[in-house]
């Protein structure tokens, strides 16, 4: 067991408990467990934004593809920065002037119907739990690394601490364990990539030139198609990436956390700005573990190529602080879905589907907790069937779903005058259930090779992403059950333009 590491872990657990401690203290109500009362303001949210955004898959997964793939690694770096404008432009300001505590909540301001309310709720909790997976992944491998416990072990060390921080002390307690992460690894990742620089004698051009002998793809490390040697399989992953954020639950929780729309979209400028300068140092990452610890020497799925890097580059006491930083950031992004996840179930389908909105603050409160509870176990026995999947790859599916299951039904109840409640509920579920088939038909469930994937055999779907698919699927879907009703309403969409793009209550 490393010693350090082992008293770093310990530390930023005794951090993150102690900000919970307090946070417990600020929530009382569910308006404060839901989004911390809307307190936080631009730059708070904006790295809470980035440290909710900034996983496990982002530190971990893009470093290792990075130097597994070369230039296929790249792709979800970029992918995942450009999802912000799509956010910036199309999403953020609709979304909080409509909502209220979920993504749910936006869709009923225009459709008050309980199945509405009830496939999004389902919608919000199956991509929490998707994106979860690829977080205790991580954290399985990452303390099996370090401290020589069993990945199993590991999986429900996380699992409980996540569960701690939601049920005690909500979102309070979830954005400034976020924002505690997000400046640490902030810090890291500069300190590695500054080291990462000076081997390369501060010159771009000399770091480029080396890592065409650097790796044992030679020349063709700095090209594409190492990894994705089908153009469709390139399209389908950057689609999901690119238009998968402004689907994602509990990125868009976010935007209640604040005062009003203004504050909501000048915490996307902050997290924007934070998120690029990151996702700009994953190069050094993803260079300096090709070319300093080699593929040999990293797990199979690349996750440990990070914190191998840091150590190869700094000993023991640098690895020790930049495992306790992958370390806080699986915390603080589980502890975020977990929270959303309970939100949808609690406030959604309980509040408002079961009890039909007779629930009573101190009932929600109840079911939202137990909620947690029961997120985190589903979360954590998936997460024991999904030990050698590389984790930027299962982020990438969990993108896939929220493109196709939420993005059409959002941008539709915003923009389009003519959809209607059938159309949103046949888009989101069309879109859910194609997506999901299409992962467990993929090569992701299936290898002919045994210990490859999940399971044995040829996989009927080609592609490992899903996207290319089941987007179009969930807009057509919401296109076609929107014409395929005769029902509309006019004078209720007029009123959520208004709301969408100044927040005033109605059109008067």
């Amino acid at each position: 067991m490393n010693v350090t590491a082992f008293l770093l872990f310990l530390g930023i657990v005794l951090l993150t408990l102690v900000i919970t401690y307090f946070a417990s203290k600020r929530t009382n109500t569910t308006s404060e467990f839901y989004t911390a009362g809307g307190g936080l303001t631009g730059w708070q949210n904006g790295l809470a934004i980035a440290g909710d955004y900034m996983s496990a898959a982002s530190f971990l997964g893009i470093a290792g593809m990075i130097a597994l793939s070369g230039f296929d690694g790249f792709f979800y770096s970029i992918g995942f920065l450009v999802a912000y404008l799509v956010v910036l432009y199309l999403v953020a300001e609709p979304l909080r002037n409509l909502g209220k505590y979920t993504m749910a909540d936006m869709i009923a301001a225009r459709f008050d119907n309980k199945q509405v309310r009830g496939v999004a709720a389902l919608n919000s909790i199956a991509i929490s739990i998707f994106y979860m997976i690829a977080q205790l992944v991580g954290a399985g491998a990452l303390i099996k690394l370090l401290l020589g416990l069993e990945y199993s072990t590991s999986v429900l060390i996380v699992g409980a601490l996540m569960t701690v921080y939601v049920v005690f002390g909500g979102m309070t307690a979830t954005s400034w364990v976020q924002i505690v992460k997000a400046v640490l690894l902030m810090l890291g990742t500069f300190v590695i990539s500054l080291m990462v620089f000076a081997k390369f004698d501060f010159n771009l051009l000399t770091m480029f030139e080396q890592m065409k002998i650097a790796t044992p793809l030679g020349d063709q490390f700095l090209n594409p198609g190492n990894k994705f040697k089908v153009g469709l399989d390139t399209i389908s992953l950057n689609l999901a990436l690119v238009l998968g954020t402004a689907g994602l639950p509990h990125i868009l929780i976010r935007f209640f956390t604040v005062k009003d729309a203004t504050t909501a979209r000048k915490s996307v400028v902050y997290a924007t700005w934070i998120i690029g300068i990151f996702y700009v140092m994953t190069i050094f990452l993803g260079f300096g573990a090709a070319a300093f610890v080699g593929a040999a020497n990293m797990d199979a799925a690349g996750n440990m190529g990070a914190p191998l890097l840091a150590q190869s580059l700094g000993g023991n006491f640098l690895f020790a602080f930049v495992s306790a930083v992958a370390f806080a950031t699986i915390l603080a992004v589980v502890a975020g879905l977990v929270l959303t996840a309970a939100s949808a179930f609690a406030h959604d389908f309980y509040g408002h589907v079961i009890r039909q909105g007779k629930a009573t603050e101190k009932e929600q409160m109840k079911m939202a907790k137990w909620a947690s509870v029961g997120v985190s176990i589903v979360s954590i026995l998936l997460a024991l069937f999904a030990q050698k999947l590389n984790v930027a790859f299962l982020v990438a599916l969990a993108f896939a779903v929220a493109a196709s299951a939420n993005l059409p039904v959002i941008l539709f109840t915003i923009f389009w005058r003519r959809f209607n409640t059938t159309g949103a509920i046949s888009g989101m579920l069309v879109g859910l259930f194609s997506s999901l088939i299409l992962v467990a038909l993929s090569p992701n469930v299936w290898n002919p090779v045994a210990g490859k994937a999940i399971l044995v055999g040829e996989a009927l779907f080609p592609l490992p992403n899903p996207g290319i698919v089941s987007i179009p699927l969930g807009f057509l879907a919401a296109w076609i059950g929107t014409l395929l009703s005769s029902s509309r309403n006019d004078a209720k969409y007029d009123e959520i333009l208004v709301r969408a793009n100044t927040g005033m209550k109605d059109s008067a």
